[in-house]
């Protein structure tokens, strides 16, 4: 009996210790998501998700990474793969927990990152699908600046449809729902900074947004603005990048 305890026990014990083992490899890797650090944090999430392929955070950051690191580090031929495996992961982790407002984000995300290489039919049809992911990631977390990052890149990028890619919307797809303004992008973005005044990329695509719309004084302003702050991360990086080249278009 004696044998059978201390047995018992060692199981046990051993147990315990892959578990804060497992939970110090989430909290380093999260710590890494969040400072942006997608190098570092990808092949963490890549491994937690394989330990336990039903855990939502694990799914849906690395989702998140997938998009992240797919976009930064794969090759060309090779990100629509990294894309397509973000789209599995957060959807996953959407039946995992519905009511994830970052499994909601990360689905979102990878579907704009899809739509990046996709044909104008394949864009129209996500268009949908992405303003219904974003919208429940923001009723479930309004201070999500991501969602609302992405919501005001989907309101530009219907505001630039061109003439035929909004008959193929009315005619196919029975319209999108309501705003894809210029109005509605600045908005959306302007809310992002406020929650996230110090993450480049939301001042970027403000100053892009007012460039598309012919407002170059408002442009240049949240150009300049962008660039105050020093780069600390791979956004902050090509935000640095995409600013200074649209001031070159300005000036």
């Amino acid at each position: 009996m004696k044998k059978l305890f201390l047995v018992s026990f060692a199981i046990t014990t051993c147990l315990l210790a892959v578990s804060q083992t497992t939970e110090e490899q989430y909290a380093k890797a999260l710590k890494y998501k969040v400072e942006y650090k997608y190098k570092e944090a990808f092949p963490m999430f890549q491994a937690l998700v394989k330990l336990d392929s039903n855990n939502t955070n694990y799914l849906q950051y690395a989702s998140y990474c997938y998009s992240k690191y797919g976009f930064y580090y794969a090759p060309e031929a090779s990100k629509m793969s990294y894309y397509k495996s973000a789209e599995y992961l957060a959807k996953k982790a959407i039946k995992t927990k519905e009511v994830s407002a970052d499994a909601h984000y990360a689905y979102a995300m990878a579907l704009g990152r899809i739509n990046e290489n996709a044909s104008s039919k394949q864009k129209i049809a996500n268009a949908k699908l992405i303003k219904a992911e974003v919208d429940r990631a923001i009723v479930l977390n309004p201070k999500l600046a991501g969602a609302y990052h992405i919501l005001g890149r989907w309101h530009r990028t219907i505001a630039g449809f061109n003439a035929f890619e909004k008959v193929m919307i009315n005619s196919f797809f029975g319209g999108v729902p309501p705003g894809g303004t210029y109005s509605d992008a600045i908005k959306s973005f302007m809310t992002a900074y406020s929650i996230e005044p110090k993450y480049m990329n939301h001042q970027y695509e403000l100053a892009e947004t007012y460039y598309e719309m012919g407002k170059t004084v408002e442009a240049k302003l949240w150009a300049q603005k962008a660039l105050e702050i020093t780069p600390s991360n791979d956004d902050d990086i090509k935000a640095k990048k995409d600013c200074e080249e649209l001031l070159k278009k300005l000036n």
